[in-house]
């Protein structure tokens, strides 16, 4: 996803109440006419948890016949994306040849490495009627060894993500290792990113085995201890801690982590450990150094003049 397209939200973060909560970010909601975005990171006063820099939820949104996401060519630098649905679906199409549409309960993973452009859009067939898109986009920073690899991307199919049922509560592995399981999705730092589903009454505790982690409520609320972390709150979490959450109501949540990077600059598309770098990036995309994205090589998104 462009950043021209999400506009950073304004945030309001809290300090929670409870130990096992360090910082609570309620992300504020933007309209991008008819489609709903709320970031949770980076934030002001949270730039990263473990390799994660970017957090997005996107929807849950309703288009009307002949609308839908339309996000044109733009370029990536040093981070890999990581797309996973929960309804709908997206066309994903990119400099190194790929396109396919990702469904629900699938994993995108797009190491853009030294460069890549890729498009984001829905089939026209899927705009003839009402659509429905509701998903994250997160986005890994690379570690400094590997932020010039060459570009890769990765699919993995919905029933290749392992899960498991933890006293009733269905759990998926989306990245990493967690609950005795692993995810076949590759890993460049120690990271964590997991989807659990919760009834209400139903009580999880939290992987504690790396080194940073936040929790996001897609939907539904939580309780950790005397502190409620409400639908699309993004909890940051004390390290270190074993957490356990309650659900109030029927909810789904996604966990993330990792181990933690050194300081990454983020300027529009581009995250690297170097502000050279960015600059560089900046300039060849708007001398159209980058690759174009065959089949999508007509329009693009133009650096942003700021």
């Amino acid at each position: 996803m462009s950043i021209e397209t999400t506009k950073p939200c304004e945030q309001r973060e809290i300090a929670g109440s409870c130990s096992a909560i360090e910082l609570l970010i309620e992300p504020k909601s933007t309209d991008l006419g008819g489609f709903s975005v709320r970031r949770a990171l980076p934030s002001g006063k949270q730039r990263k948890v473990g390799p994660w820099v970017f957090f997005d939820h996107m929807g849950p949104a309703v288009f009307p016949p002949g609308q839908g996401v339309d996000v044109r060519p733009h370029p990536h630098i040093n981070l890999a994306t990581v797309t996973y649905l929960f309804e709908g679906e997206m066309l994903h199409r990119d400099s190194l040849g790929n396109e396919l549409v990702i469904n629900p309960g699938e994993i995108n993973l797009m190491v853009a490495g030294k460069g890549i452009v890729h498009s984001e859009r829905q089939r026209e067939e899927v705009k003839t009627e009402n659509n429905v898109l509701n998903g994250l986009q997160l986005w890994l920073a690379l570690p400094e060894a590997d932020e010039e690899l060459d570009p890769e991307f990765h699919h993995y199919a919905a029933e290749d993500i392992p899960q498991i049922d933890i006293d009733g509560v269905s759990v998926r592995v989306l990245i990493g290792n967690a609950y005795g399981i692993t995810s076949p999705v590759k890993t460049f730092a120690e990271t964590l990113y997991v989807e659990a589903r919760l009834d209400a009454g139903q009580r999880l505790e939290l992987p504690d085995t790396v080194e940073e982690r936040a929790l996001y409520v897609i939907a539904g609320n939580l309780k950790a201890l005397e502190s409620d972390i409400k639908e699309h709150s993004f909890a940051v979490l004390t390290p270190c801690q074993s957490v356990s959450v309650t659900a109030t109501e029927a909810s789904r949540i996604a966990i993330i982590g990792g181990e933690k990077l050194s300081r990454r600059y983020i300027w529009w598309n581009f995250v690297s450990s170097r502000k050279e770098r960015i600059e560089q990036a900046k300039t060849d995309w708007k001398t159209g150094k980058f690759p174009k994205v065959p089949g999508d090589d007509i329009e693009y998104i133009p650096l942003p003049e700021r």
